[in-house]
């Protein structure tokens, strides 16, 4: 579904990405971990097009979007909720997730995709016309992901749900993120801090080191594996 090949990013002369390739296929849930200054975050803001790549491309559905700005990627099914969840904070719940469907023009599956956006976020319904940027971090991370899943993706890309969140939240946006996944069958990308957890719900890994991928596999593999372990998971 989704196919990098050879990325090379900078920022100035400083090299972020160097060479990276992967593939994910469609319907699967991948994750990459590293540490701070990896490129984890640089690659989704490459393959969404806030970035430009000096070389390499990036093809989604068969199609190079390299140089396709990102409101036409969004446009064609692939959509990123950003490290810090941007949300619009001055911004009702409800206009939020209107901003979310401003490519949309069909009013019944706009409604459908609302109902369900509540159906796996209810507290989203409770603080509809709540300013968002009085809710709590759990709270704002459910709105990103719900104003995302508005846009109807079917690629969906995650930089860092758990950051800011309360512990007791945690475990409740990975299970709706992997619900999300199985009952709306969206492939996902996933960036995270806590790589045991992402390793415990995704089905394939990348591992980055210095804007390289220097491991791969699947994610219950890679649990095991004692490099990664010592390296990522503390082990």
């Amino acid at each position: 579904m989704l196919a990098v090949s050879d990325l090379h990013v900078s920022y100035g002369a400083i090299a972020a990405l160097s060479g990276v390739s992967f593939a994910i296929e469609q319907g699967a849930i991948v994750t990459l971990i590293g540490g701070n200054g990896a490129g984890k975050t640089t690659t989704l803001r490459t393959i969404s097009g806030l970035l430009r790549a000096k070389s390499g491309s990036v093809t989604f559905l068969g199609e190079d979007i390299s140089a396709v700005p990102p409101h036409r990627i969004v446009a064609r099914g692939l959509c990123h909720v950003p490290e810090g969840r941007m949300i619009f904070s001055n911004l009702t719940v409800d206009e939020n997730l209107a901003m979310g469907a401003y490519l949309q023009t069909d009013a019944a599956r706009n409604a459908r995709t609302r109902d369900y956006v509540f159906s796996i976020f209810p507290r989203l319904k409770e603080r509809l016309h709540q300013t968002a940027g009085t809710l709590s971090g759990g709270e704002q991370q459910m709105l990103a992901i719900g104003r995302a899943l508005m846009s109807q993706p079917k690629f969906l890309m995650l930089d860092e749900p758990s950051l800011g969140i309360a512990p007791r939240l945690i475990s409740t946006i990975f299970e709706k993120i992997v619900e999300i996944n199985r009952t709306q069958g969206i492939t996902i990308l996933l960036v995270e801090q806590n790589a045991n957890l992402a390793l415990e719900i995704s089905h394939y890994a990348y591992a980055l080191e210095t804007g390289q991928i220097v491991m791969q596999g699947e994610s219950k593999k890679l649990r095991a594996d004692p490099q990664l372990k010592a390296t990522y998971l503390g082990g």
